[in-house]
Order: C-alpha cells, then structure tokens, then sequence
C-alpha cells in the first residue's frame, strides 16, 4: 500500500476535447530540465490536457517558471510572491517580479491574495502585497490568479477597494455556493482542482454546479491535491482530465461540452493562441 501511494495515477483516457491545465507547479513535480518539462507535459497531451500553466510562489519558482515557459510550446507561466512569503516584500522583490511579470510567455500575475490558514506572514504584509500584486496586473494587463484560503470577505474587500483588474481567476476555488455567487456576479473566474472531486466537498460541489460556462476553469495545482480515487497519490497535470469529467458529471453536461468550456475560457482568461 505505501509504494502504492507513491506512485502516480494512471493516465485516463484522452478527452474528447483538449483542456488547459489552468494551474500547476511543474517544478514542485520534480521537473527541472527542458526534457522534464517536456515528458510531463507528453503525458498530459495524451490525456487530452495540451496546455498547462506552470505558477511560482516565490522568486526562485517565478525565474524557473519564466525560463520553462520558453523550453516548450505548450507551456505558459505565472508569476508572484505567495501570500505566505510575504514577510519580507520590499522594493527589490517587487522589482523582479515585475520583470519576470513582463515576460511574454508569463500569462498572469500569481498566485498572490490571501492565506489566513498559515501563519507565516502578518495579514498586513499579505495585503499590502495583494493589493501590489493587484497593481501590477492591472499595468501589465494581464489576468490575476488568487490563492485564498481561509480569507474570502478580505481578499472580496480588497479586490473592490483597489478596483479588480479586468480578468481574475480564483485557483483552486475554496468557496461555497455563497462566495460563488458573489464573484460571479463581479465576472470572476472559479478555477476547480482535484478538492471538487472530494466525497466532503459539498460547498464546493453546490459552488461548481452554478457556476455559468465562461466563468470556470479546470487545474491540478500539481503536485498537491490529486482527483479522488486518487487522493493522497502524487498529482500531475494529466490528472486536469479526472476533474474535468467529474466536473461533466457533477453539472449533469456532456464532457465534451465542459472540456470545450474549461479550453474557451482559459484562452480567453490567459490570452493563450486559439
């Protein structure tokens, strides 16, 4: 059983319809050459998952996730300083990742927000480095991708205060049918991991069956949170494909229909070629 839990899950089947992993860390997986990048992400194509966002948490991973977005076609990138590591944000930190945010293959700016389940940051320097981050993908215009845990009414408040950029994206959506009503109703977009695919998750589930095509997103955040049956086992992006399927049933559509939703909507939010 141990081996077991170590070992990746298989590779489903090829979707009928290509998808974009919307957010994993490619590095976090093990990934750290050109011909790593590329063995991944050869077996998320062939579970019909073509193009993946690989995101960064601090400035090592956003200089890795820039330079890997340039190794293969496929993959794109996201950059930010994790509300987590935001102790120490100053005027240098800032500076470089605005660089890498200028990146042309760097898609977003995150994850950045809010997480009041850590504490490894004083809230106070996890907004002020929100609401920076927020600043510069408005200038950048680029979309903005949200790491919120345990924090909903702050990282809502502050989106409002500071004016949210034209595009952003919750990763690995946490909320329960309420909060998804209240960002919907602003025009986010809910990205759902392997957590919606949970047996316990029934916010989450009543939050996804609501959720309008256009407004959502599938993601891995590989290698952490890996679809039931599997959970517990590493995760990769091919396993996007476990979630879009489950996503299909849960909303009582065709899988092709949210598989073209999910690809559609990552374009659009991403600004990915079609």
């Amino acid at each position: 059983m141990g081996d077991e839990k170590r070992e990746l899950p298989p590779i489903p089947d090829r979707l009928p319809v290509t998808v974009v992993d919307a957010h994993t860390h490619l590095d976090a997986c093990g990934a750290k050459t050109a011909a790593d990048v590329a063995e991944m992400v050869d077996r998320a194509e062939r579970a019909g998952v073509a193009r993946v966002v690989t995101v960064a948490d601090d400035l090592a991973a956003a200089r890795w996730a820039s330079e890997a977005s340039t190794w293969d076609s496929r993959v794109f990138a996201a950059v930010a300083i994790h509300p987590t590591r935001t102790k120490e944000f100053g005027p240098d930190e800032q500076s470089e990742v605005e660089r890498l945010a200028r990146g042309e293959r760097v898609v977003a700016v995150g994850e950045t927000g809010l997480d009041y389940y850590w504490d490894y940051s004083p809230h106070d320097a996890q907004q002020a480095a929100f609401r920076w981050h927020i600043d510069l993908a408005k200038r950048l215009g680029k979309a903005l991708m949200i790491h919120d845990r345990d924090a909903h009414e702050d990282v809502l408040r502050i989106l409002d205060e500071e004016g949210a950029p034209e595009t952003v994206v919750f990763h690995c959506f946490s909320g329960d049918e309420r909060i998804a009503r209240r960002c919907i109703d602003k025009g986010y977009i809910l990205s759902f991991a392997g957590t919606v695919t949970f047996k316990n998750a029934r916010g989450l589930h009543e939050a996804a069956r609501i959720v309008p095509r256009g407004q959502f997103l599938a993601e891995t955040d590989a290698p952490f949170l890996t679809p039931h049956p599997y959970r517990g086992r590493p995760n990769e992006p091919y396993c996007t494909a476990y979630t879009v399927r489950f996503l299909a049933q849960l909303r009582g559509e065709a899988v092709h229909e949210v598989a073209e939703a999910v690809r559609t909507t990552a374009e659009r939010a991403y600004q990915l070629p079609t």
